[in-house]
């Protein structure tokens, strides 16, 4: 008989987000990490280690096996993002280093 023993670090919330289950991080974090900047699995770890390798490449497999949902979430977010920056106009410090940046 064999047997399988599976771990696979994540959980989701009620809301159905996708969090490594057991830390304040949540799944779309890491992956923000890997598909901005194109680190590895090893360098997401030096950035968060509280976050094991184990972790990490969980939250990696699990974008691979939900990639469509979790991509069309993140759009969403830069979607929500670009129109509260549209709406706010910028904060007081972005003013002041445009009123730098010009004066130069």
């Amino acid at each position: 008989m064999i047997t399988v023993e599976t771990s696979t670090h994540i959980a989701r919330d009620e809301r159905g987000v996708a969090w490594i289950d057991g830390k304040n991080v949540k799944v779309i974090e890491v992956i923000l990490d890997h598909l901005a900047y194109g680190w590895s699995a090893e360098a997401i770890h030096e950035q968060q280690p509280q976050l094991s390798l184990a972790e990490i490449h969980s939250a990696l497999a699990f974008y691979y096996d939900h990639t469509a949902e979790l991509d069309d979430q993140i759009a969403r977010q830069e979607k929500e993002l670009a129109a509260l920056r549209a709406a706010t106009g910028g904060s007081p410090m972005q003013y002041r280093l445009r009123g730098l940046a010009k004066s130069r």
